[in-house]
């Protein structure tokens, strides 16, 4: 980091830290959690080669050609970025509070019209917003959009003011745990650090700025600090698959422990047209908060199954309210509300869980009928829906389709 007038003290709270480095009157807060996603129809992807020369013999990497991380790193550092955000009065995070400094992290050109993906956390409250393109000076760069659901953020340089380079978007659909990857970014200010591992699990989820749940989340075990935020996860050609978002910590330290996660760059894909379009992403609501059941809960609430997701909640007003879901209204001593309606399908696709729901949700737009399927009492029943426009956070009412993670 370059503003050497700010002491430094970085502490992370919550299951996982946000990657950004937020100085608050000395103090530099990081935080965050939470969400899943499944993969489909995977290929893995090739492997991150060995030195040229070794014992067996075998052809170097350019006979292979297979990029080394050296040449990946040559090849991409150039379109990632180090960001400021001059940050006023801090709003209600889990990924710092406060009332003013500056914030830092990293982001990565995207198009050569000068737009740059980063992290919502990254700029969020931000009056002044300024990148640096490797050992240059900051320029000025204005916000396009911002989506606190994912998490994800688009901001805007002139492109006449840098040597722009956009990085190839890859598929995270394609991508398997054990497969290489490399992170770029910029760790408690240190400049274009790379780091590498793999992917360590699929199928995570993380809790976003707004507290609703990230879905399709990928773990690496690269090394992933403060200040990495908004920074691209890469594959071993060099795309970016996904975007380094959060760490867990294990609540020992502020730093590193094995366990990053990286928001996937096909929920960016298809947030990026909107946020450049309107500044915002527009995401279906059902308006539920539901549970899952084991099979001895299924046996003691007296449930037909115990494959599909318990309604908890239903938010008054919401698209379940109006389309007549119910909840439950007995509390249990293991945490469970009982009584409520067990959902088994929506959209005609099989909810086994809670995550389900959210998995169907995140291919649907506000306006979108569905038909949710469920058990009320030992009678199936089903019900059509017309999905709504998720509500700015949790807070201001809503309730995210399935239980996210608590902070500690």
């Amino acid at each position: 980091m370059r503003d050497s007038t700010t002491s430094r003290n970085y502490v992370m709270s919550g299951i996982a830290g946000g990657l950004v480095v937020l100085v608050i009157g000395g103090v530099l807060i990081a935080t965050g959690v939470i969400d899943t996603g499944k993969t489909t129809q995977i290929v893995r992807e090739t492997s991150v080669a060995v030195p040229s020369s070794n014992l067996d013999g075998e052809a170097s990497n350019s006979q292979r050609n297979t990029p080394t991380v050296e040449e990946i790193y040559k090849a991409d550092g150039p379109g990632v970025v180090f960001i400021q955000a001059k940050v006023g009065q801090q709003s209600n995070s889990p990924f710092g509070t406060g009332q003013s400094g500056t914030a830092t992290g990293s982001g990565f050109v995207i198009d050569t019209k000068g737009n740059i993906l980063t992290n919502a956390h990254v700029v969020e409250g931000a009056s002044q917003i300024a990148v640096r393109f490797g050992d240059g000076n900051l320029i000025p760069a204005t916000l396009v959009g911002q989506d606190p659901s994912t998490d994800l953020a688009m901001i805007r340089v002139n492109p006449k003011s840098a040597k722009l380079h956009p990085l190839p978007l890859g598929d995270s659909s394609k991508v398997q745990v054990g497969d290489p990857a490399i992170a770029i970014g910029n760790p408690f200010g240190f400049d274009r650090t790379v780091t590498t591992g793999i992917i360590s699990a699929l199928q995570r989820q993380i809790e976003a700025p707004n507290h609703f749940t990230i879905n399709n989340v990928i773990q690496t075990d690269a090394a992933i600090n403060p200040g990495n935020s908004g920074g691209p996860l890469l594959n071993a050609q060099g795309q970016v698959i996904g975007i380094n978002s959060q760490i867990a910590t294990g609540g020992n330290g502020n730093g590193n422990v094995g366990i990053g996660f990286a928001i996937p760059i096909n929920t960016a894909k298809s947030a990026i047209p909107q946020l450049e379009k309107s500044g915002r992403v527009s995401h279906a609501f059902l308006g539920v908060t539901t549970a899952a059941v084991t099979s001895d809960d299924a046996k003691s609430l007296n449930l037909p199954t115990s494959k599909g997701a318990l309604v908890q909640e239903v938010t008054e007003g919401s698209p379940a309210d109006k389309a007549g879901i119910k909840a439950g209204g007995t509390q249990l001593a293991s945490g469970l509300i009982a009584g409520g309606d067990m959902i088994v399908k929506v959209d005609n696709k099989p909810i086994t869980k809670p995550d389900d729901i959210a998995a169907v949700l995140a291919g649907k737009k506000p306006g979108d009928a569905v038909v949710v399927q469920f058990y009320r009492g030992n009678k199936v029943q089903s019900t059509k829906v017309t999905l709504g426009n998720r509500p700015a956070s949790v807070d201001s009412g809503a309730q995210s389709s399935q239980d996210p993670f608590p902070f500690p």
